[in-house]
């Protein structure tokens, strides 16, 4: 048995866990290294636990699975289970003479190998949630989790929030969302070790268990040039000129980050009807903090002050409203980016019902109706409506702009 976890902040999607747990024999939680996936799980229910990390037990479930869940007994959670892919079947006849919703919480950081055995020998049985690290509402013991929407409804639900200072929201971005930096009163060196280390298991281990990389430093110099290029349309040949590699190996690298959770790729918005819309999907990075730290921006004052600080307030937002959709238990989230070969563009649209959200984003405290102008864009489409716009921005309220477009402050989003 787990014991609870002293300084633990209310993960939003405890709520999906719960729900889905009621129904489902098997609950599969994914999501990058350290987001806080096991604690969770542990911090809502007191079951028993074993790790794939470990070696010893690893081998044991690998050498002899039909024995592993008589010695360890469902309910049960089992963290990284893509290393002991001989458990799934086994795992799928116990559930299927059971037949016991909330016998398995199974947690993996490489989503591609979950998800590959999942779909072979769990489909039907198994609920999956897509976990991130901590959101600005959860830092902010905010309870309300329902996804944004730039409405009334959303503004008057976030009414209460702790209003933000320029300071304040500077040293969230930097610091990052893993729940760790935010567990103890941590300094700017703890943020340089945590990272550090952060970074140099997830290149030893998550990577080298995905791909046979043999040329690490290439690696590393492709990670950090993926950081540089957040929120730009990804560009493959870019890249693969910046790591000496071919267009092939950084398409394949890429996926690792996806997989991994660390590379969010934002469709665009994209209809038959008019081909001047570009195809390509922006690229984010999507822990700013961990890009900060691979772009050496060492203090949030140095970010602020620096040529990326557009770039990452951007991140940071589009990061942000992702969490929003993936704690209500979303999966295939409805959000995109609109640009034609006019290089007019919305940083994220959100489609509900028949009905567009257009959302600009800008580091700014001066939010003006010119950059709306893009909105108009939208009214083209057929069979479309377009719905409330907004700018998210460095405001200290809500503020009308034009019509029912408003400005949001990025800590009410």
């Amino acid at each position: 048995m787990v014991k609870k976890i002293e300084n633990y902040i209310p993960r939003h999607v405890e709520k999906v866990v719960e729900r889905i747990s009621k129904r489902k024999p098997v609950l599969i939680i994914t999501g990058a290294r350290q987001v806080g996936k096991t604690t969770m799980l542990k911090q809502l229910y007191n079951l028993n636990y074993v790790t794939m990390n470990t070696a010893v037990t690893r081998q044991s479930a690998i050498e002899n699975p039909s024995m592993f869940f008589e010695y360890t007994k469902p309910p049960i959670i089992v963290d990284e289970i893509q290393k002991a892919p001989e458990l799934f079947e086994y795992i799928k006849d116990i559930v299927d003479r059971e037949k016991m919703p909330g016998t398995f919480y199974l947690t993996g950081s490489q989503s591609y190998r979950l998800m590959k055995n999942v779909s072979e020998s769990l489909a039907g049985r198994a609920g999956v949630i897509q976990m991130m690290g901590l959101s600005l509402r959860e830092h902010s013991k905010q309870e309300y989790y329902e996804p944004f929407k730039p409405t009334k409804l959303h503004v008057d639900k976030m009414r209460n929030v702790k209003v933000h200072k320029l300071d304040e929201t500077l040293e969230i971005i930097h610091k990052g969302s893993f729940p760790e930096l935010y567990e103890n009163k941590s300094s700017l060196k703890d943020w340089n070790d945590y990272h550090n280390g952060y970074f140099q298991t997830y290149v030893e281990k998550d990577v080298r268990e995905l791909i046979n990389i043999k040329d690490e430093l290439a690696f590393v110099k492709f990670v950090k040039a993926v950081a540089a290029r957040t929120s730009q349309q990804l560009n493959y040949t870019a890249l693969a000129e910046i790591c000496g590699k071919d267009v092939k190996t950084v398409k394949s690298w890429l996926s690792v980050l996806q997989t991994n959770g660390l590379v969010y790729l934002l469709e665009p918005y994209f209809n038959n009807l008019n081909s001047r819309l570009v195809k390509a999907p922006k690229l984010y990075f999507m822990d700013t903090g961990l890009a900060c730290y691979l772009l050496k921006w060492n203090t949030p004052e140095q970010l602020y002050e620096g040529a990326m600080w557009g770039a990452i307030f951007e991140t940071y937002v589009v990061a942000e409203v992702i969490k929003s959709y993936y704690n209500d238990g979303q999966v295939n989230l409805p959000l995109y980016y609109y640009r034609d070969k006019d290089g007019n563009e919305i940083d994220i649209v959100i489609e509900e019902s028949g009905t567009l959200y257009p959302i600009e984003i800008k580091a700014t405290s001066d939010p003006r109706k010119s950059m709306l102008g893009a909105f108009k864009l939208l009214e083209k489409i057929a069979d479309k409506k377009v719905g409330t716009g907004a700018i998210v921005c460095m405001v200290k309220d809500v503020l009308p702009i034009a019509g029912e477009n408003i400005a949001i402050p990025v800590y009410m989003i």
